[in-house]
């Protein structure tokens, strides 16, 4: 027996063929699921309009109560509507007519008889939702709806057609409805409220005969329509230290670079704390400087600063040159998966090596509630994908100056950095002065030395040791636990 080859159509929606392994299975029966206003509908004409062509015709029911034009209305505000292939390759038809007249039967030949005159390769019913509602009301109930769809899904078999049923649905495990059985794909809209946040989610419930993405990923309905951010799951052998090449990244600072023994070591995450002012953009924005200049390009996320704040002259010179871009971060209510499919998309445009957060806590801010719950494992998936790229991460996180402790992360994430450089005030015969040192770096030697360290036009630049000062100085800085694991 030959195996049966199935072929995967595209459905136009970004994002939502990695999502279903491929695309939709042609001739395949699938339910548009969730609940009310969470882009079911548009969704469908998304699909329908990628899709139809004069080859591939798309026939779309409508069993709302209200006239196609209604809705075609404000469909046609996407730029994916295209209204030269309305009545030759896509048909709507209203069957609330039919349907108010309470006989199953007569729906099913209505139906038969359009797509027999048009002969359409995809048809789409909308809202199927309604014709189970009709059912409870009548009196064939819930055998009659039964009855109904076995000898719709025998049609659309018969028809060797692709079809989709758009309908309101409150959970997948809250209803019972024949159609979950029936149907070979199932997709679930919703949409999360928490607190003054709005998330858009999608969920592949099934799909037959392929691998679909699991999990509930993020999506948004925008200007173009529907886009999807599939969700990053970070694979288990992914975070393995590469230090046997003995390759490093050089940070821009000499001197800083001989303090980690020799630089940063490639694709690994560095974490730059300390105090506000203390010049932690100011070493991040050498550090893509230094990209650039050995033929690295960088991308840096700006959670705290919009684009035209983007601090000095010298990075500004640098997205202005085209050899750094640039994320802005600044919509609110942003998901871990949204923010990390523009980095990805932004690193791979420009071949990247390089990548800056500034800040931690703007990354936390810049998510919507929902997900700030969630805070430690959203960053853990972000530097491990980014890393697991072969691209080398620099982190800023601004922590308060207690002067008499050191602290490296108000969140105690410093465990999910490799590296990690502290940078803090220190007071010197009345006067502040800013020092420096390298906390940790995995699998490698490195300076435990205080460093002073000024910051000048030319950015950072370190200077001698605090040792000789240690008999005078105010706030002597006393060492607290790193939170760092045994690795």
């Amino acid at each position: 027996m030959n195996k049966v080859s199935i072929q995967r159509l595209a459905t136009g929606v970004p994002g939502l063929d990695e999502l279903l392994g491929g695309g939709v299975p042609e001739f395949s029966f699938n339910l548009l699921a969730g609940t009310p206003g969470s882009g079911k509908t548009t969704m469908a004409h998304q699909i329908m309009f990628s899709l139809a062509n004069p080859d591939r015709r798309a026939l779309f029911f409508t069993v709302l109560g209200e006239p196609p034009l209604k809705m075609l209305r404000y469909q046609q505000q996407f730029p994916f509507f295209d209204v030269s292939k309305i009545n030759e390759s896509i048909r709507f038809v209203n069957l609330a007519a039919d349907l108010l007249e309470g006989d199953f039967d007569r729906v099913l030949a209505r139906i038969e008889e359009e797509v027999q005159a048009f002969k359409p390769s995809l048809v789409f019913v909308d809202s199927f939702r309604s014709v189970v509602q009709s059912a409870k009301a009548m009196d064939a109930g819930a055998g009659g709806l039964q009855h109904f769809v076995q000898q719709l899904g025998m049609q659309m078999t018969s028809w060797l057609a692709t079809t989709f049923l758009i309908g309101e649905y409150l959970a997948p495990e809250a209803e019972s409805s024949p159609v979950f059985t029936v149907a070979d794909g199932i997709l679930w809209l919703s949409q999360l409220i928490h607190r003054d946040a709005l998330v858009r989610k999608i969920q592949v419930v099934k799909m037959r005969g392929q691998a679909q993405s699991l999990g509930i990923h993020t999506f948004r309905i925008g200007d173009n329509g529907l886009e999807i951010f599939p969700r990053a799951v970070v694979k288990p052998a992914a975070r393995q230290v590469r230090i046997a090449s003995n390759e490093r990244v050089s940070l821009g600072v000499p001197e800083l670079d001989k303090m980690m023994g020799g630089g940063l070591p490639a694709a690994y995450s560095l974490l730059v704390v300390g105090p506000s002012g203390s010049g932690k953009t100011v070493l991040a924005t050498q550090f893509l400087a230094e990209g650039v200049r050995v033929g690295e390009p960088g991308v840096i996320a700006a959670f705290e600063k919009s684009p035209n704040q983007l601090m000095s002259q010298q990075l500004n010179d640098l997205i202005a040159s085209g050899a750094v871009g640039v994320i802005n971060t600044r919509t609110l209510d942003l998901s871990l998966d949204e923010i990390l499919h523009d980095l990805v998309a932004m690193i791979e445009k420009m071949k990247a090596r390089r990548v800056v957060i500034d800040s931690v806590s703007g990354f936390e801010m810049a998510l919507a509630s929902m997900f700030r719950e969630d805070f430690r494992e959203s960053l853990y998936r972000l530097v491990a994908t980014l890393t697991e790229m072969g691209v080398t991460v620099l982190m800023t996180a601004e922590v308060e100056d207690r002067y008499q402790e050191l602290r490296f992360s108000s969140y105690g994430n410093a465990f999910l950095a490799d590296a990690i450089v502290m940078q803090r005030y220190v007071e010197l015969n009345g006067k502040l002065r800013r020092v420096t040192s390298v906390v940790k770096i995995r699998g490698s030697a490195h300076s435990d030395e205080f460093r002073f360290y000024d910051i000048g036009p030319d950015g950072i630049r370190i200077g001698e040791d605090l040792q000789q000062y240690q008999g005078i100085l105010a706030g002597t800085p006393k060492l607290i636990d790193v939170g760092d694991d045994p690795a």
